[in-house]
């Protein structure tokens, strides 16, 4: 486990490319039900529960890394976004900048799950996962979607709102995951966490007679 008063290395160990290898293989994993698309062509999956858990679990940097990796391997070919697409097509089409903003976006609720030494609470992870989740991917996604159709954006924007729902559903599954898994099993984000402050409270706290 990592201490959190090391020097922060940069290097990748094969653990740290195993893991970004297995988040990569999940988010793929989560479009083989496929996918249905609404306005615009932009298709509505699951994988971006997957890239919720990738930045939450992972951090940041290797969060990123794993979406990176399955973007590059689906733009050689392989057919690993919801429904069987693949190829540099897919990077030019009304979904492109979503693709985009899934990098952002995992590495944006990376950085706010660990943003703090001490472990996160469920409205940290929830707050990580409607703005790295939600706000950055619709950031990157809506003004490509326009460029590509041709519509104004506000009337892109406007018709994004159907996602919403899916998407907060994808948030609170997301928090609930990471949330028990903090509890059942913190190894899994390599790391060490501090207790958190009522946690402390209450170990400092003697108990009464």
């Amino acid at each position: 486990m990592r201490d959190d008063q090391a020097p922060r290395r940069w290097a990748l160990d094969a653990t740290d490319l195993a893991r970004v290898a297995v988040f990569a293989a999940l988010v793929a994993a989560l479009g083989l039900p496929g996918a249905f698309s609404v306005f615009g062509g932009v298709p509505i999956t699951a994988q971006t529960f997957g890239v919720m858990l990738a930045g939450a679990i992972l951090g940041p940097r290797l969060g990123a890394l794993s979406i990176t990796a399955l973007l590059a391997l689906t733009a050689a070919g392989l057919p690993l976004l919801a429904g069987g697409r693949g190829g540099i097509s897919v990077f030019v089409g009304p979904s492109a900048g979503y693709l985009i903003g899934w990098i952002a976006g995992a590495f944006v609720i990376g950085l706010i799950v660990h943003s703090s030494a001490r472990k996160p609470a469920v409205w940290r992870t929830a707050l990580a996962m409607l703005v790295g989740g939600i706000l950055v991917v619709y950031a990157f996604g809506i003004p490509v979607q326009s460029l590509v159709t041709r519509l104004p954006l506000a009337e892109t924007a406007l018709t994004s709102l159907v996602f919403i729902p899916g998407d907060l559903v994808k948030v609170a599954l997301a928090t609930l995951t990471v949330t028990t898994l903090l509890r059942a099993y913190p190894r899994a984000f390599r790391r060490t966490w501090r207790p958190s402050a009522r946690q402390e409270v209450d170990t400092a706290t003697p108990p009464a007679p």
